[in-house]
């Protein structure tokens, strides 16, 4: 079975045929993100690694929405938008708000966690369990939620 850096060399050849310009261009893009961080950390990738490279570029194509929102950029927000979404086609699934309150849940009953101050022990146990499979920012606002009770 290919691994995930091998199916998006292919997938780029796809697009290039199929005249894909803006798939091309971001699926270039990550196998060049990739790269570097593999070079950064001398080694080769796993696919779950390669799904944290995935999930960096899209917190950036948010971050970068945020900040064309406010220069009034409506046509750069469009395509970072149009790049975010096929970012995101490569992520596995993700999480439902219920399923991830159930995890962290257990989690927090593990750990023993009752206060926010807890907070740090219940993330870092936590976000390995989730990492790839939920938004970092919806699970820190449900631990937040639940901490706080």
């Amino acid at each position: 079975m290919p691994t995930l850096k091998e199916k998006f060399g292919e997938e780029v050849k796809l697009s290039l045929r199929q005249g894909e310009k803006l798939k091309c261009s971001v699926l270039r893009m990550l196998v060049s993100a990739i790269s570097y961080a593999e070079i950064a950390k001398q080694k080769t990738f796993t696919d779950e690694e390669i799904i944290g490279v995935i999930a960096k570029e899209i917190k950036q194509r948010r971050e970068s929405i945020d900040a064309y929102k406010q220069a009034n950029r409506p046509e750069l927000v469009e395509k970072e938008q149009q790049e975010m979404e096929i970012l995101q086609s490569y992520m596995p699934e993700q999480m439902g708000e219920a399923e991830l309150t159930l995890i962290i849940k257990k989690v927090i009953s593990e750990t023993g966690a009752s206060t926010p101050q807890d907070k740090g022990k219940v993330m870092g146990k936590l976000m390995p369990l989730v990492k790839g499979k939920a938004d970092g920012q919806m699970v820190n606002a449900i631990v937040t939620a639940l901490l706080n009770n």
